[in-house]
């Protein structure tokens, strides 16, 4: 995040007017009265009483009233020796190939105490809209290695596929195994932009040496925001890091996938400031523009025409009281194309990664997948699969009631499908898999079913059915 203080200092003997009319402060931000010429989004050089430095970021102008936040905080500002100068530009952040592999702050400065990175550009973190003309309908595949994306809610390069976790699920250990198993063709450069907002020291220690033990820290963009960081910070990071991810995929032809964690810290620091700014709530405290912020986010996924490069979102938030009604997920559901749920009822019986694949989502799951891509029974496996698992589910409720020996033999079958496909193709555990290994698995599941029950695999049952032959081309059972 720039200015830093050497910046700052340039600006200061370039401009003329400092302001000492700080009237007072409140929360993260400061107000600052009989300011002209100011824009919105401006950047500010703040100087302390002690002689240093802080920046911040024009929030809201009325009248000659300058509403600033502050991203170092604003403890020990003092409102009558504070100086307060506008420096006439947006925030930026240097950007360069060499970000791969490094650890930044939340506002992208390097934290981790190797070489400073010789900058390439500056640009600014709002980014440069997608012209709706020029944008790319997503396509191809990014390969998880977790069975039931792959294999069920596919990701798409240039799609925005969030995931819904709650309150002690693993996430966090989803989204590093993620991290370390993801790939893309071969010949492609493929990079990952990971920003962590409001995590613990634990969390980040975590993320680390996951990173560092497999050798992921190579490709990967590491933006680290932890909970005892300034609030404001906080709202920059997904900024700052989506311009890193937009750099590396359009002008470095990369495909970059972005993880962004957890977003309802960022949702909680927007509601922060926004009662600082004393502003009429929306739903349950909430900004009513936080819709629109999202939105900002999350539309800077995408592709673009005549450029091989892509910006693959993933963003994980934490459901409030694991409710999907939320206003968090409830919009940022209307904004993305899809979502991967995680059940505590899994996470319980110790299921991992717990994905419960009945309310998951991917809606552009065809554009990647078939053949020339995955494989051309990808789609029909799928259907196959959640139906077969959505008709062993309400079986386990009818059991309940009527018990197991009130069943059919094919009835206890769709049983004994629910609980092994639970085992295999969803609590795969930490291994990654293939998406050849995927389908394989699955064909394995299927053939405990009678072959008159696969209707929407049929036309693959005699190249793909483990025990298929003369029986299955004849669509008797085996």
């Amino acid at each position: 995040m720039t200015p830093p203080v050497a910046e700052a200092e340039k600006h200061r003997s370039l401009l003329s007017t400092d302001y000492r009319t700080l009237q007072y402060v409140t929360g993260p931000l400061i107000f600052v009265h009989n300011v002209h010429n100011v824009a919105y989004n401006e950047m500010v050089s703040i100087a302390m009483p002690d002689k240093s430095l802080r920046s911040g970021q024009v929030l809201e102008i009325n009248d000659d009233i300058a509403v600033i936040q502050v991203f170092e905080g604003t403890r020990g500002i003092d409102v009558d020796k504070t100086t307060v100068r506008f420096l006439e530009e947006v925030a930026k952040v240097e950007v360069a190939p060499e970000l791969l592999g490094r650890v930044l702050n939340g506002t992208g400065k390097p934290i981790d105490g190797g070489a400073p990175v010789i900058p390439e550009k500056r640009l600014d973190v709002t980014g440069s809209p997608i012209n709706p003309y020029r944008r790319d309908q997503p396509a191809d595949f990014i390969e998880t290695g977790v069975s039931a994306i792959d294999g069920l809610n596919t990701l798409v390069r240039g799609q925005k596929l969030p995931i819904f976790s709650g309150s002690g699920l693993p996430a966090n250990d989803l989204a590093a195994q993620i991290i370390r198993q993801a790939r893309v063709g071969s010949g492609e450069e493929f990079a990952i932009v990971f920003a962590a907002m409001g995590i613990t020291h634990r969390e980040a220690a975590f993320f680390m040496q996951q990173f560092e033990d497999t050798g992921a820290l190579e490709r990967v963009v590491f933006f680290m925001n932890l909970a005892d960081d300034p609030t404001v910070e906080r709202l920059l990071t997904p900024k700052v890091a989506l311009t890193v991810a937009e750099y590396l995929a359009f002008e470095k032809g990369m495909q970059v996938l972005v993880v962004l964690t957890d977003m309802t810290n960022y949702c909680e620091a927007l509601r922060e400031v926004s009662t600082a700014r004393e502003e009429v709530p929306g739903r349950r405290g909430y900004p009513g523009y936080m819709y629109t912020d999202l939105s900002m986010i999350y539309e800077r996924a995408g592709r673009i025409k005549g450029n091989k490069g892509s910006v693959t979102q993933l963003p994980i938030l934490s459901m409030p009281d694991d409710d999907i009604t939320h206003p968090i997920p409830d919009l940022t559901g209307y904004i993305t194309e899809g979502q991967i749920v995680l059940s505590r009822q899994l996470h319980r019986r110790g299921v991992y990664p717990p994905i419960d694949v009945l309310p998951c989502l991917s809606r552009l799951m065809n554009l990647g997948i078939g053949e020339g891509k995955t494989r051309e029974d990808h789609r029909a496996v799928a259907n196959q699969l959640y139906a077969a698992y959505a008709q062993g589910r309400d079986l386990r409720r009818l059991v309940a009631i009527v018990g197991e020996e009130a069943l059919s033999d094919t009835d206890r079958r769709y049983l004994r499908f629910a609980d092994d496909f639970e085992k295999t193709i969803v609590g795969q555990g930490n291994e990654g898999r293939s998406i050849i290994d995927t389908l394989t698995v699955s064909w394995e599941l299927l053939a405990g079913l009678p072959l008159g029950e696969l209707k929407r695999v049929r036309e693959f049952i005699p190249k793909y059915h483990p025990n298929a032959g003369d029986a299955a081309v004849k669509g008797g059972d085996v």
